[in-house]
């Protein structure tokens, strides 16, 4: 669309690139195979129970060997975006990232994004992926306009490279990662609440998108177009951004959420 921003790296790097960071919560070391868990806060403000927390065990974090350094020490959350850059470089195989992610606070910028995927908005400031390559195209005329099927291809390249990462691998680093995921979701006002369970809630969120089958209907009111249905103009953000790159890469999409959502949850179903 004129401007119309191109959200889909956000669900893809939200749910998967994002995994380049999360567990091992620990304030003190714990023996292998358990994830440290704050204390309950006495009285009626106790803090809510984890639901999905993650055992692991050393043998799996070897895994992210090829891009990390186990031995080496987590740098802070302020000085994360240079190693958090070589890491994502190793990840996709040092492919050109500056055409597709915003590097600079990259962690904060995650933390934000999969925390407003299920609102009506997603602000650009919290956007770690850059716009989509390309202008949005519209097919036919005012009072019948509906996206071009050719404007489902500016997101394929995207699609591809996310779905060639090595899931071992990606999630291996995200749980090494994940302290400095935990203390942006605290400064970003959530101290007692636990970023994976909002990271898998929104998962869930994205995989209920309905289908729409046939022609998407716009209309252009101003200078930006809107969903013709009021039904589809009122998803969320993150619901938007799988209709707008297309049937067959929001199939891919879902796919890899399924598939990360098992490994986070230790859920086989």
């Amino acid at each position: 669309m004129k401007n119309w921003p191109s959200w889909i790296g956000y669900i893809a790097i939200g749910a998967i690139i994002a995994i380049a960071y999360w567990m091992f919560y620990r304030p003190e070391p714990l023996p292998p195979g358990h994830i440290a868990v704050p204390p309950p806060v006495s009285g009626p403000q106790a803090e809510p129970a984890i639901q999905h927390p993650i055992t692991t065990d050393p043998g799996e974090l070897k895994a992210a060997e090829p891009a990390i350094d186990l031995e080496q020490p987590l740098p802070t959350l302020k000085q994360s975006d240079t190693p958090m850059a070589e890491i994502l470089a190793r990840l996709f195989a040092d492919q050109k990232l500056d055409r597709f992610f915003i590097l600079e606070h990259f962690i904060e910028r995650f933390v934000a994004m999969v925390d407003n995927l299920s609102n009506p908005q997603l602000p650009t400031a919290s956007r770690p992926v850059k716009q989509t390559p390309g202008r949005f195209l519209a097919s036919g005329e005012r009072g019948n306009l509906t996206i071009d099927l050719a404007n489902y291809k500016r997101y394929t390249p995207l699609v591809k490279m996310l779905a060639a990462l090595d899931t071992q691998q990606v999630i291996a680093v995200y749980k090494h990662f994940y302290p400095l995921f935990q203390e942006a979701y605290a400064k970003l006002g959530y101290p007692d609440a636990y970023f994976n369970d909002r990271l898998v809630e929104v998962i869930d969120h994205l995989l209920t998108t309905p289908p729409v089958l046939g022609p998407v209907y716009l209309v252009q009111p101003k200078a930006l177009y809107l969903y013709a249905d009021p039904a589809l103009e009122e998803l969320s953000a993150g619901r938007k951004i799988l209709l707008r790159c297309g049937p067959e890469n929001a199939a891919q999409i879902k796919a890899m959420l399924h598939k990360y959502r098992r490994a986070l949850t230790a859920d086989n179903g």
